[in-house]
């Protein structure tokens, strides 16, 4: 692939000016990519909620990130009106005869606007918040979804929010051609629905409730802030905050996830995006 011209990516940054290091995850995903598979990328991230910015149809890759708040945040606003008109705009591209197909892939708080904006299942606050490095189950369809094909079932990732969508509405699904493809770990003593942690809501559009840039570097930086392991352990005891960080030695958890998901989307934006000149 030497004579290729630029993939151009947009990473729609939902973190309203909050400190994360899912952005930092995702820039070191593209680069390594870049290392190992020689393509150029040309990058732009566009700061949604603080900066109203937002990419037009002339991007080949976007990725929206997660961010803090409540998924209803946006209603009424201009921001959250014009990120579901890019989505709507998005659908229909794809589903037209253009060969020149655009990629999405929407993490944590992007996911849950998505399910918002197609109506594909109820998003609602979680009883108590969730934090951790956490196994997700693969549905059937996940077991034979090429993005996740190298992952372990259950295999694990960073799981960090106080919403989650439950409730899918199959006729909702049945016409979108959306599938499941992950599912919260089952709990049999918790008497709650598990939530939904990965659709596939076209071939070409993909979301997850779960962080699959996260990176064990970037997760202990995360954990080692003093006022991070104070909340963690404020939250969930002293036992879940050191298992936390132990989890982060075993490279089939979060580095496996970090190396199999997000790469493969790419992989797949990349053979149909990229042409020889």
């Amino acid at each position: 692939m030497d004579n290729i011209k630029k993939m151009k990516v947009a990473v729609i940054d939902m973190n309203n000016g909050s400190a994360n290091q899912g952005m930092r995850g995702i820039i070191e995903i593209l680069g390594k990519y870049h290392q190992e598979h020689g393509v150029d990328f040309s990058l732009e991230i566009f700061d949604l909620r603080q900066k109203g910015e937002l990419p037009g149809l002339d991007y080949n890759l976007y990725i929206s990130t997660g961010g803090p708040g409540s998924p209803y945040d946006g209603i009424g606003e201009d921001w959250e009106n014009r990120f579901f008109d890019l989505l709507e705009r998005l659908h229909e591209h794809n589903l037209s005869a253009d060969p020149d197909k655009k990629y999405v892939f929407l993490i944590c708080h992007s996911f849950q606007l998505a399910c918002r904006k197609f109506k594909l299942g109820n998003v609602t606050e979680r009883k108590s918040n969730a934090f951790g490095i956490f196994p997700i189950m693969l549905t059937e369809e996940g077991e034979q979804e090429p993005f996740f094909k190298g992952l372990t079932n259950p295999f694990y990732s960073v799981d960090s929010r106080d919403w989650q969508v439950i409730e899918p509405d199959e006729a909702a699904f049945d016409a979108f051609g959306a599938k499941i493809l992950a599912l919260e770990k089952e709990r049999p003593n918790v008497d709650l629905e598990r939530c939904i942690m990965a659709i596939r809501f076209s071939d070409e559009i993909m979301g997850t409730q779960f962080h699959p840039e996260a990176d064990p570097t970037g997760m202990r930086m995360h954990l080692l802030r003093e006022d991070k392991k104070k909340s963690i352990i404020e939250n969930h005891g002293e036992e879940k905050y050191y298992d936390m960080l132990d989890s982060l030695e075993h490279p089939e958890r979060i580095s496996l996830t970090q190396s199999v998901i997000l790469p493969n989307f790419i992989s797949k934006a990349v053979s149909n995006t990229l042409q020889e000149v």
